[in-house]
């Protein structure tokens, strides 16, 4: 199975790092870096330029693809990429919350920087899970900063684990794609179970290609001054319903 990561910060590093991850998942993965937009996520505004740099990449790369995972934790886009693919669309995000919460009644989340607090909150809420059974928590440097320095923020990550354990969460998901990998070392410094958001969407993909093929019909969408593959992705593609 053909699958393509689209990295909606303009980091082509982060970008690798997510790929290789698939890769070393047993996918047949590529990647693609948004072409404009934050260099990391942390602001509402940042999000929305994401969002509109996702669709752009899955009008130039996605086709060809058995699926898509929208590899930025908050999964900007989201909604509308699978408006638009006629493959299956995972968002790590949203795959951390269906499968955190196969592991345990309440779990947590905790991702880089503070702006993503409130962010996931209502991400989390609007799919139905509050506070009683999603914690959102972060540690001070974003994601690019544990990415650039993975070592050196285990130790931050394992405190803020065991503090989402003190509150009550019985699983807690490492949410980003700058902390992918990290989970074993900090489940083991922490002593909590941990799960990497990337790791959770690759499941879902899993799932989601066994899953019967979604049905579309076709929604034309007359647009003007976006790249010409997103135009014409928005004007002659179908809405697709994963």
């Amino acid at each position: 199975m053909k699958l393509l990561l689209i990295n909606g910060n303009t980091q082509a590093a982060m970008t690798a790092k997510v790929v290789a991850h698939a890769r070393a998942a047993g996918f047949d993965a590529s990647g693609a870096t948004a072409r404009f937009g934050a260099r990391y996520i942390a602001s509402r505004a940042a999000v929305a330029i994401a969002s509109h740099a996702v669709l752009d990449a899955l009008a130039e790369y996605g086709p060809g693809h058995d699926g898509i995972i929208v590899a930025c934790f908050g999964d900007p886009g989201l909604e509308a990429a699978r408006e638009l693919s006629p493959v299956p669309v995972v968002g790590m995000a949203e795959a951390s919350l269906l499968i955190g919460l196969r592991h345990a009644p309440r779990i947590a989340f905790i991702t880089g920087g503070a702006a993503w607090v409130p962010m996931l909150e209502e991400f989390c809420l609007i799919r139905g899970a509050g506070r009683d059974r999603v914690l959102v928590r972060a540690v001070a440097p974003d994601g690019g900063m544990i990415a650039a320095d993975p070592a050196g923020a285990v130790a931050l990550l394992a405190a803020a684990v065991r503090a989402a354990a003190a509150e009550g969460a019985g699983a807690v998901v490492l949410g980003g794609a700058g902390l992918a990998g990290l989970a074993p070392a900090v489940a083991a410094a922490a002593g909590v179970p941990v799960l990497d958001s990337l790791d959770c969407a690759l499941l879902a993909m899993r799932e989601a290609l066994a899953a019967p093929a979604p049905s579309s019909t076709p929604c034309p969408t007359p647009c003007q001054g976006l790249s010409p593959a997103l135009a014409a992705l928005l004007g002659a593609n179908a809405v697709t319903r994963n």
